[in-house]
């Protein structure tokens, strides 16, 4: 087995520069409001046709998101219906495609969870929306859990499984620790051992804040991606201040989050990105 390096996760798991990782929007799964009784046959099939999109644009990583399951519950409410399909999916979708990393995100901040499809999946990473600290989110009081995350990936011998932990998360007020200097936010999910550090803007496909990327990454010894809103027209704005981007909706039909993805669109992008280099 392959020592993990500590130092640099993102280096260590991808084993290149400049990270792009897509995000498979999963359809409704059993479980929420609005699932209709597709078959998992069916919504299998459509992450598949994304992540086939992504391979084909020569992405990194993909991760595997229940967005669909909108509202999200909260952490302690999430079903083992929601794990298993999940651990399913992606079990399918990382055993298909060899030369692609993938993680999971669990919504709303169900990390716990995200780490259990993680290791039976056998993925890389997991995403952590409050890895430190608390906010108001659409879902109500969210608290970080660093702790119960921390504890539960050594209880369940997954250590392989890095944390990507955004560092102002977006869809949420932060009023609880306005107070505090983004910096100090980034130092906070360092200290408590996150692996890399995500920025985002204030909701899906919104930009990040090309100041607060720039902080968050001379803040820490972290590797940063910008985890919203890029497009093959602000990528260049981005590109020399941090490791890499997590992309999907400027790469989906329309523009739209919810919609397939385009591969037209994504060939544009990794276009714009190699003139870049």
């Amino acid at each position: 087995m392959e020592k993990i390096n500590n130092d640099n996760r993102l280096k260590f798991t991808f084993k290149k520069e400049n990270i792009l990782i897509g995000v498979v929007h999963l359809k409704p799964l059993p479980g929420s409001s609005s699932y209709k009784g597709e078959s998992l046959d069916e919504i299998y099939d459509l992450a598949l046709k994304d992540t086939e999109c992504y391979a084909k644009g020569n992405f990194h990583g993909v991760i595997i998101e229940n967005h669909g399951d909108i509202p999200f519950s909260k952490p302690e409410d999430i079903g083992p219906e929601t794990v298993a399909v999940m651990s399913v999916i992606a079990s399918k979708l990382n055993g298909k495609f060899k030369n692609m990393i993938f993680g999971i995100n669990v919504l709303a901040n169900a990390a716990i969870p995200a780490l259990s499809v993680a290791m039976a999946s056998n993925t890389s990473f997991i995403r952590v929306n409050q890895y430190t600290n608390a906010y108001i989110a659409n879902e109500g009081f969210l608290e970080g859990l660093a702790a119960k995350i921390t504890r539960y990936r050594k209880w369940i011998s997954a250590d392989s499984v890095s944390i990507f932990a955004d560092v102002h998360v977006k869809h949420g007020s932060h009023a609880i620790v306005a107070d505090r200097p983004i910096e100090e936010l980034a130092k906070d999910s360092e200290f408590f051992g996150a692996d890399v550090l995500i920025a985002t803007g204030h909701r899906t496909a919104d930009a990040a804040e090309l100041e607060e990327v720039i902080t968050i990454k001379n803040s820490t010894n972290l590797p940063v991606l910008v985890g919203s809103g890029i497009t093959k027209d602000n990528v260049k704005d981005y590109y020399n201040v941090c490791d890499g981007f997590i992309i999907a909706s400027s790469l989906k039909y329309d523009g739209l989050w919810k919609n397939s993805v385009d591969l037209k669109r994504v060939n544009a992008f990794t276009k714009t990105l190699k003139s870049l280099k």
